[in-house]
């Protein structure tokens, strides 16, 4: 064999599979060779850890005795070399792919592998405006430099995802016939899972939307509640395409999108004393937890005014 394993003396037989295993990514997966190196390169290094974890070249035996601690102790050892949760996750699915080849191609069966839990990626959290920045973007929503009814569309538009929490798909779902005839009524809304909830309609979102629907040309109970230019239901790309350029006139960060509407609407509620299960509730939660990430985006805002403002803090 004239291909060796950079930085292993492996035993001839798992060297040959290794190079059986990147043939097959290459022809019968006909993966990029991007995926093909990294992959190779990946359980590669698992190899020479665990020549170093075992003190002996390893086998097919070898790779087939493989324990749970094997391979939990090769994740700590990518975590220690200041490997990302995301790294390590690609890590795992390689190693993944190499046993899966060779239990399917008859070669060995390791069951510990199938064992092994991903490394759990945490979602980022939340990033929502700051009161000032809310107010501000919608005003400057509603004096775009484009077709009035447009403008007043878009900040009907914004103003309902602070104002309600609602996601954009969910907004851009409703008909016109579903808004509320007068204020402090409830606004049926379809989230995921098909799950309804009812969102109360604010006199402020109220007097957007319905100045919107004054100014559009396209009225109808049964058509789109948000339209596009010609009359069509409006499309997510053009509301986004909206907000950026509101965003630029402001100068906000990127992290200003639909979506931290939503969150401003949660983070400020619950920085105004609104209890969790109401918050999820208006959100549309399936889950407890879901809605607890607002919990810690209202921790590091307390957090970051104490580093700011104590004296003690001051003197560090």
């Amino acid at each position: 064999m004239t291909e060796k394993i950079s930085g292993l003396s492996a035993q001839p037989d798992v060297e040959a599979v290794m190079m059986a295993w990147r043939h097959w990514l290459q022809v019968e997966r006909n993966a990029s060779p991007y995926t093909v190196e990294g992959y190779f390169s990946t359980v590669a290094g698992f190899l020479v850890f665990l020549t170093a974890h075992q003190g002996r070249a390893p086998s097919l035996n070898i790779l087939a005795a493989a324990t749970l601690e094997d391979f939990r102790a090769w994740l700590a050892s990518l975590s220690t070399q200041g490997q990302q949760t995301s790294s390590r996750a690609r890590a795992l699915s390689a190693l993944r792919n190499f046993y899966r080849w060779l239990d399917r191609s008859g070669r060995l069966h390791n069951p510990h592998i199938a064992l092994l839990r991903s490394p759990r990626r945490h979602a980022p959290l939340p990033r929502p405006l700051t009161v000032a920045d809310a107010a501000a973007l919608l005003d400057e929503a509603g004096m775009a430099p484009t077709t009035p009814w447009i403008a007043a569309r878009d900040q009907a538009l914004f103003t309902l995802l602070y104002g309600g929490g609602l996601r954009i798909a969910e907004a851009l779902a409703l008909d016109q016939g579903d808004v509320p005839t007068k204020a402090e009524t409830m606004l049926r809304v379809t989230g995921k899972g098909r799950r309804e909830r009812l969102v109360p309609m604010l006199p402020i979102v109220l007097r957007g939307l319905q100045d919107y629907l004054a100014r559009c040309p396209f009225t109808g109970e049964d058509r789109p509640l948000f339209l596009g230019a010609r009359g069509e239901r409006l499309n997510p790309g053009v509301a986004q395409r909206a907000l950026r350029a509101v965003r630029r006139q402001l100068n906000l960060p990127g992290t200003v999108t639909p979506h931290a509407l939503r969150h401003s609407f949660a983070t400020h509620l619950l920085g105004d004393g609104a209890d969790l299960r109401s918050i999820q509730d208006l959100l549309g939660h399936a889950s407890l937890s879901t809605t607890q990430r607002y919990t810690q985006v209202d921790m590091e805002r307390l957090l970051a005014v104490y580093d700011k403002a104590h004296p003690r803090a001051k003197g560090k």
